[in-house]
């Protein structure tokens, strides 16, 4: 008969405990394919659902994602999960818009010299030297071009932020800016010579064929190089974004030849490493066909 060909079916039973261990809730006949953001979901239709973001971990401390499937899971058919308050979050689409527009308009009030930032006889002046004025049209095109990408090339997931790692990301980004934009532009300030270099990325443009890995989602395709030359160094790193990125700062730090900008430059380099290391190992696992050749940011090396 039809019911004994009919396949055995597994349910998995979910319990769910604070960090305190005590259950919150128990959920029986879960779907073995389903996912922990399926999961949340069925918390939010229960009679009393938590009214915060939700963060599952595993009883060995492991953060689980949202796209982790409950089958694939080291646990057993009834599985136990602990739940975090992550507290107030943002989406990051408002997260790298806050981290671009400070330091865009607090350069431009350092290269204005608005009153109270120099002396009152260097208010509303303007430098005479032709680095400052190209300094200030780099770094201003610079998040510029960053808020268009975030607008309308960059696809981001559905993923947010904790509300104070985001006023820490500013920090770090809003006080950089006005800390370079302070000396760059101050009335002492005296050029290097007229080295005007200034480097482009608009390799993004092919990174946002595929998916966005910044905010954690996974990669769907493996991005190649296209007609566009500026995507070429895809056939060398898996995140020419960052090398561009990298790139365009050594380039501002040798012009201006600004203690900030180089120490902004040499911490950005590091972080920019890490993300392009964790991206090709994503890229690795997901792919087994992906190129041997391509390192994550440096051509060859690293």
């Amino acid at each position: 008969s039809k019911h004994m060909k009919a396949k055995n079916y597994v349910f998995f039973e979910v319990e769910i405990l604070d960090s305190k261990k005590l259950q919150l809730c128990f959920l029986d006949k879960v779907e073995p394919n389903a996912t922990i953001g399926e999961i949340k979901c069925l918390l939010h239709n229960l009679e009393n659902p938590p009214a915060v973001p939700l963060c599952f971990q595993l009883s060995d401390g492991k953060s689980l994602r949202d796209d982790d499937v409950l089958e694939n899971l080291p646990v057993g058919t009834t599985a136990t999960m602990f739940f975090h308050d992550l507290g107030p979050q943002l989406g990051w689409t408002m997260v790298f818009l806050a981290q671009c527009v400070g330091p865009l308009f607090l350069y431009l009030l350092f290269y204005f010299r608005l009153p109270n930032i120099y002396l009152h006889e260097h208010n509303y002046t303007r430098s005479p030297y032709k680095v400052v004025k190209l300094a200030c049209v780099c770094h201003s095109f610079h998040y510029i071009k960053k808020l268009f990408e975030i607008i309308f090339i960059h696809r981001f997931s559905h993923g947010t932020m904790p509300l104070r790692t985001i006023m820490w990301n500013c920090l770090y980004y809003w006080g950089f800016a006005a800390w370079m934009a302070y000396y760059i532009n101050h009335p002492l300030y005296t050029p290097p010579g007229d080295q005007m270099e200034c480097t482009q990325d608009i390799s993004v443009v092919a990174l946002s064929h595929s998916s966005s890995l910044a905010t954690g989602s996974r990669p769907k395709s493996i991005p190649y190089p296209t007609k566009n030359p500026f995507t070429w160094l895809f056939f060398l790193v898996s995140c020419p974004n960052y090398t561009y990125e990298t790139g365009a700062w050594l380039s501002f730090s040798i012009m201006t030849q600004c203690a900030p900008v180089a120490l902004f430059t040499f911490i950005s380099f590091i972080q920019m490493t890490i993300w392009a290391r964790e991206k090709q190992e994503i890229y690795t696992r997901e792919f087994i066909s992906y190129p041997e050749l391509r390192s994550a940011i440096v051509p060859l090396f690293l």
